[in-house]
């Protein structure tokens, strides 16, 4: 038992950098494989990557074979089914946002720097079972892209909507696997703050056409989207400069991934709302009305031959 405090309290020392002299990779790798979270080793998909890798690859291959199947099959409304989902990512959002607030205020976890805590302190464990709710919460939300399948929502399957859901769920597995604590609340806190407003919108989108003049405030989403993935980076490089007792790789890691949301988001952005819309040519709109990347027909109509065609009933409507 004493080895092994001891053995933490290096390896600790060695992740974080405080060891210079021990900056060989075999001794890193072995701390880091040192210092897995014991609590989290019996938890569902946690004892080994390969059930996390095998849902993730799985993912992929829908992608990639769902639009086959679905090509010469008539799209699916699925309205109900979509309410009750996003409803419940809802719930499901404000109940780990709910945890990580109250059990990090009650702990005295600071939002500047906080290291991880690896003991079976009540709130830890609580912090650490809300960390790992948001990791299984990026699961569930591989189906948003079944959904689009299914609707024949192609377009919508962009780049960045499969690069976004199939990291987040793999790479959280490596978060709640070595830090479920520590500054990984801060992250989980404020995207699943956004995820309660973000699944709220698709929610009440789903509830139909009368809800929709409500809705005008869906590129304010994408903002808060922005600028969480800032204020992270902000976060991460000024732990980084006071040398916040925390996994060095880790802090880089979650610099160079905002990095790249921040672009991939910012185009995004920019292509809906900012590009200069184009004019309809030969009955089709080369720059018409965007969401998630994808041009959306208002008022349930489409361009055919240059003319507004009432478009046909989805299977399931």
């Amino acid at each position: 038992m004493e080895l092994d405090k001891a053995l933490v309290a290096v390896c600790l020392m060695v992740t974080q950098g405080k060891l210079g002299f021990l900056k060989n990779g075999a001794i890193i790798c072995f701390c880091s494989l040192f210092l897995a979270d014991k609590r989290v080793d019996n938890w569902p998909l946690m004892h080994s990557p390969f059930p996390t890798l095998t849902i993730s690859t799985i993912y992929l291959l829908i992608v990639w074979l769902g639009p086959k199947w679905m090509k010469t099959r008539e799209p699916f409304q699925l309205r109900s089914l979509l309410i009750i989902y996003n409803f419940g990512m809802v719930l499901l959002n404000f109940y780990i946002f709910k945890e990580l607030f109250m059990a990090s205020k009650a702990r005295g976890y600071s939002y500047i720097c906080q290291t991880v805590d690896y003991s079976d302190n009540e709130y830890e464990v609580r912090i650490a079972g809300a960390l790992w709710w948001y990791f299984i919460s990026k699961g569930i939300e591989y189906l948003d892209t079944v959904f689009f399948i299914l609707r024949k929502k192609f377009n919508q399957i962009s780049f960045l909507h499969v690069y976004h859901h199939f990291t987040m769920f793999t790479l959280w597995w490596i978060g709640i696997k070595w830090v479920a604590g520590g500054q990984s609340f801060f992250g989980a806190q404020i995207n699943s703050f956004i995820h309660v407003i973000m699944y709220m919108y698709y929610g009440l989108a789903a509830c139909g056409p009368k809800f929709h003049k409500y809705l005008w405030w869906k590129r304010y989403l994408t903002i808060m989207q922005l600028i969480q993935f800032h204020v992270t980076i902000g976060h991460t490089a000024f732990s980084i400069y006071i040398d916040c007792p925390f996994p060095k790789w880790m802090h880089w890691s979650v610099i160079f991934y905002a990095t790249s949301f921040i672009i991939l988001f910012g185009n995004f952005y920019y292509r809906t709302y900012k590009m200069p819309k184009q004019p309809v040519k030969n009955g089709k709109i080369t720059n018409g009305t965007m969401a998630n990347g994808v041009s959306k027909p208002e008022n349930g109509l489409v361009m055919e031959n240059g003319k507004k065609k009432q478009k046909e009933k989805a299977k399931g409507e």
